[in-house]
């Protein structure tokens, strides 16, 4: 394995930030398609599919299954053949269920008074100990709300009397080619003081927010064109079946259950506004798909755009399979995801774009040197010396 830039990978998960990482360059360096002069040297998280997922895609990388509040930031180094200032990056998200929007119905989390919130604080200890020459930490966007500004505060702190300048911006997936209107909160800093500078955007292109569309910058990649070429394969379990079956299939694209109130033109079945957006929500085959979310209840959307019929030829919603989930958050076609059904879909909501991961990573990676503009790697500065530690 190729240790002259390591990386220590926190909350990995499948490696959605992982796989960022290591495709960061333009063109790809070596014939397996990696493209970058990075590795993932080490990577943890507490749920072992998950890990099994990361270890079927980056065999080289060796990986710890545990609460990184009981593993010694040593015990991390150790397991990836590093000490102290050898870690060219410290990469990861703390699990985002308390800064969530989906989690404000919870009191606690609304109070920010979530006991995993101070996982937040285990990140900024590996930081400080393990010395990386820069960091990224990705969240939602919650963190960022003032319901949470104890913690942000406290974490941009620590990274601070770690000796590292962070910066944070809120980024819109679409805007850099994700087909999916997904805002993640990025923190990056360096240890040698200089502030980083976050890309561009490139795409534009209506979002729940924004009407106003930038026609300098390339429209917003469609779920259509994400999704063109993929095999039509039935899934088991694609089919939704239950109490709101008819409902659901009666649903026009990019519309929710708001098309079954008094307003719209189907059954007024609900009252107006009484549900969360996602209820219903069928995918608009025009436009990026909504969040995919980890754990979506059984009439939680994102729903395909198109019907399919079951076993007695009754039209039904179908949900997207595997195979359409990898194109929305742009992991490789090839990329392999380990478990049930079930634990593909957490992997896959939990995970950062790959895409938008990796157009931060190539930034920080161009502005500290190890790649020029294009995104091409700048001979013999992998593997350059480290800085002196502070």
């Amino acid at each position: 394995m190729n240790h002259e830039l390591p990386v220590i990978s926190l909350f990995s998960g499948a490696g959605g930030l992982d796989c960022a990482i290591e495709s960061c360059a333009e063109p790809p360096l070596v014939q397996d398609g990696s493209g970058s002069p990075l590795r993932v040297a080490v990577a943890t998280d507490y749920e072992q599919t998950a890990l099994d997922t990361l270890s079927a895609n980056f065999p080289d990388t060796k990986t710890l299954c545990g609460d990184i509040q009981t593993i010694p930031t040593e015990e991390l180094l150790e397991a990836g053949g590093l000490k102290p200032g050898d870690p060219t990056l410290v990469i990861g998200g703390p699990p985002c269920t308390p800064f969530s929007k989906s989690g404000f119905w919870i009191e606690e989390k609304r109070n920010s008074a979530d006991p995993n919130a101070s996982l937040l604080d285990e990140y900024v200890r590996v930081v400080r100990e393990s010395k990386p020459e820069a960091f990224i930490l990705e969240n939602v966007q919650g963190l960022t709300y003032k319901t949470h500004r104890a913690q942000f505060d406290r974490l941009i702190a620590g990274l601070k009397d770690a000796g590292y300048n962070p910066t944070f911006r809120v980024l819109l997936a679409a805007e850099y080619g994700v087909p999916q209107l997904r805002r993640r909160v990025f923190v990056v800093g360096r240890r040698d003081g200089k502030a980083f500078h976050f890309p561009d955007t490139t795409h534009s292109g209506e979002s729940e927010r924004d009407r106003v569309i930038d026609h300098t910058k390339v429209p917003f990649t469609s779920l259509r064109e994400a999704l063109a070429g993929l095999p039509d394969v039935p899934e088991a379990g694609e089919v939704a079946e239950g109490t709101y079956a008819e409902l659901a299939a009666e649903v026009p694209p990019g519309q929710n259950y708001l098309w079954h109130t008094d307003r719209y033109g189907g059954r007024n079945e609900f009252k107006w506004r009484s549900r969360y957006w996602t209820f219903l929500l069928k995918a608009d085959p025009d436009r990026p798909s909504t969040t995919l979310q980890a754990q979506p209840g059984p009439w939680v959307g994102p729903f395909h755009w198109e019907n399919v019929k079951n076993a007695k030829g009754e039209e039904r919603a179908r949900r997207f399979r595997v195979a359409e989930m990898k194109r929305i958050m742009t992991f490789p076609d090839e990329f392999v995801f380990t478990g049930v059904k079930r634990e593909v879909q957490r992997q896959i909501g939990n995970a950062v774009p790959v895409e938008l991961g990796k157009v931060v990573a190539r930034a920080l990676m161009e502005q500290l040197g190890y790649l020029d503009s294009r995104g091409t790697t700048i001979p013999g500065q992998a593997g350059h010396e480290q800085l002196e530690l502070i």
